[in-house]
């Protein structure tokens, strides 16, 4: 399978993040995207610069003030004050509720809060270039389906399932998913699925498509009542407005067991076949896998496979995002596994 990657991903490099209360090293490293590179290299696969510049696309599925404040916000931290460089913002402060968000203040730590849904998206110097990249790689994906491409994976991070239309969070800052299904409209798709396996829900994506007919929004993951991002990725959610019926959320008990999972997956693929979409975008987080360090599922290596090969009897034309896993040294055997599962149909 193609395989869109840019060492541009080695820009986003942030040295710790906060974990139950503790500083630790970020889980969310080049390294997880290095490991998927080893292994489809091993495997033949055929990995290729992304070519398209997103940019227009972006400002159909982000606001014109966050993707400004995401693409200077290193700029104007540094020059907030001297040593700036060799420290990480982090917000402290957030509109919440009563608080107003429509007024952009001109302080970069109030600004930080407003465009931050938790504190756990570190910056650093160069996370627009590597966020901008994976943007790239996603609307470069889109372009060779409607190409006539089968399948495309886009071996790229950070990831971008959390990002919504004006926010980061859990390590994401531009939705590459909500891109590629945004860039396959704009290519004459007219209706597109946005499948999320990732062990965590894509709020992001459900939000920038949530009063959508065209796209449809499908979710299985850990039940937000105990699992992040909690306050959203309720099966009582189901679209609004034109919207309505259109985002299907399965949420699962942590620690769930595999058997439980396909089943959710299985309840998916038959919402999606019934959709009648023209094109799907899988957000292919793999930190379901047994042994993720951050995450209470219970698949193996060779649960990839078989996850690959029920998409891949979908019969749709399909851009792979890689979303989470942190299991690094095993994401890139996992992430071959459902391109190879797939490719096997």
């Amino acid at each position: 399978m193609l395989t869109f990657f840019s060492d541009s991903h080695h820009a986003h490099a942030p040295q710790y993040e906060f974990f139950r209360g503790e500083r630790v090293p970020c889980f969310e490293t080049p390294a997880r995207a290095e490991y998927v590179k080893a292994r489809l290299s091993e495997r033949g696969h055929v990995l290729q610069t992304p070519d398209a510049d997103s940019r227009v696309v972006l400002a159909k599925v982000h606001s014109a003030r966050y993707l400004a404040f995401l693409e200077h916000a290193w700029r104007d931290w540094v020059q907030l004050e001297a040593g700036n460089e060799a420290r990480q913002p982090f917000p402290s402060v957030w509109p919440v509720r009563t608080l107003r968000s429509d007024v952009e203040p001109l302080n970069f730590t109030a600004r930080l809060g407003l465009y931050s849904m938790d504190n756990g998206s570190p910056l650093s110097a160069g996370t627009w270039y590597a966020a901008k990249a994976g943007a790239d790689a996603a609307a470069s994906a889109a372009a060779l389906l409607t190409a006539g491409e089968r399948a495309v994976f886009c071996c790229s991070r950070p990831p971008g399932h959390h990002a919504g239309p004006d926010f980061m969070g859990g390590y994401c800052f531009l939705n590459n998913a909500a891109v590629a299904a945004q860039a396959l409209r704009d290519g004459g798709a007219a209706r597109v699925a946005v499948l999320d396996v990732d062990y965590h829900h894509g709020n992001g994506t459900q939000s920038i498509f949530y009063d959508r007919a065209d796209v449809l929004f499908v979710s299985l993951h850990g039940d937000p009542m105990t699992e992040y991002p909690f306050y959203l990725g309720h099966a009582d959610e189901t679209g609004m407005g034109e919207g309505a019926g259109f985002n299907l959320n399965l949420p699962l008990p942590a620690g769930c067991t595999a058997a439980r999972w396909f089943e959710a997956l299985e309840a998916a693929c038959l919402r999606i076949a019934a959709f009648k979409a023209h094109a799907l975008v899988v957000s292919l987080g793999l930190d379901t896998f047994a042994g993720d360090p951050i995450s209470k599922f219970a698949l193996q290596p060779d649960d990839f496979i078989r996850l690959g090969e029920r998409l891949g009897k979908l019969g749709l034309s399909t851009v792979f995002v890689l979303e989470g896993g942190y299991a690094a040294a095993e994401l890139g055997t996992n992430a071959v596994n459902v391109i190879e599962g797939f490719e096997g149909c």
